[in-house]
């Protein structure tokens, strides 16, 4: 297919009915498990976590949530945000990011964060071309993987 070529997909929100589907494709993509609780989070951000599908086939999904700092700032996280390798190169996952802040309304949330594998540099490349910028660098973040430092990445999306 030619460079730049975008897949149909169709969008949808995270329910009940496709949990497990967003809980396999997590496994298949990512490196560590997302805990039960944190997709239930997510599942309360309905405009912020999305499943993408082409074909009726679910290729990608963006889980996000709101969480408080600890200076008392609301901000957005990204918990996961996955596409399937061969679905790579075709716009999901930067139209999953762009489903995701087109649901930031709320004019107090001022920034959206997630963190990234160090030595990831496919998805650190992916943030930066969104935007986003390296915060911190979070040491000991990933028990059980090596490296196991992350990235905290972050972008500005008010001031």
């Amino acid at each position: 297919m030619p460079a730049g070529y975008e897949l149909p997909i169709m969008f949808d929100e995270l329910r009940e009915k496709n949990v497990e589907a967003l809980k396999m494709l997590n496994s298949v993509v990512l490196p560590v498990r997302t805990p039960d609780q944190v997709i239930k989070d997510c599942m309360k951000y309905p405009n912020l976590t999305h499943m993408a599908y082409h074909n009726d086939v679910l290729v990608g999904a963006v889980a996000a949530r709101c969480e408080m700092q600890s200076s008392g700032i609301p901000r957005v996280y990204i918990a996961t945000l996955a596409v399937l390798a061969p679905y790579r190169g075709y716009g999901i996952g930067r139209r999953l990011l762009a489903q995701c802040l087109a649901g930031v309304t709320d004019e107090t949330l001022k920034e959206l964060v997630v963190h990234v594998q160090e030595g990831n540099d496919d998805a650190i490349r992916f943030y930066k071309a969104a935007g986003f910028e390296v915060k911190e660098i979070v040491q000991d973040y990933y028990k059980n993987l090596t490296p196991c430092n992350a990235l905290l990445l972050h972008k500005r999306l008010r001031e």
